[in-house]
């Protein structure tokens, strides 16, 4: 039985870069959470303000990036009179096992929520062995 949890708001995790940005802009860690059955993980990653257009996910060498970009210009001139949480492009990266099969990872962005899908390897899969 799930463990009951009380509803609060949660301050953003800015990134800290290691290496220097040509874009002046803030980087937030989107909050994620990873779901796992007998064939995949699942990512579901909160973007609100992302378009489609403006999401990169990426793998190069057993490192899956994701970022999504904001549009600041849906943001100029406003002046926000209360705050709880400041507007900014996302980033995370995830290092994969050799369980997960990297040519079957597909994505979702809907309502601002990224649903990431990284099917597992063959090897990885529950198999039944029979009993002869």
């Amino acid at each position: 039985m799930a463990k009951s949890q009380e509803l609060s708001v949660q301050q953003k995790k800015e990134v800290t870069a290691k290496e220097e940005k040509t874009v002046p802009a803030r980087y937030f860690m989107p909050n994620t959470d990873i779901y796992e059955t007998e064939q995949a993980l699942t990512l579901v990653m909160e973007m609100p303000g992302v378009e489609k257009k403006d999401v990169l996910v990426q793998l190069e060498n057993d490192v899956l990036r994701v970022e999504g970009h904001i549009d600041f210009v849906k943001y100029e001139g406003l002046e926000p009179v209360y705050s709880e949480y400041n507007v900014g492009h996302y980033a995370r990266r995830f290092t994969l096992s050799d369980k997960i099969d990297q040519d079957g990872i597909s994505a979702e962005l809907a309502d601002g929520v990224l649903t990431l899908t990284l099917n597992k390897a063959k090897s990885a899969l529950p198999r039944r062995i029979a009993i002869s």
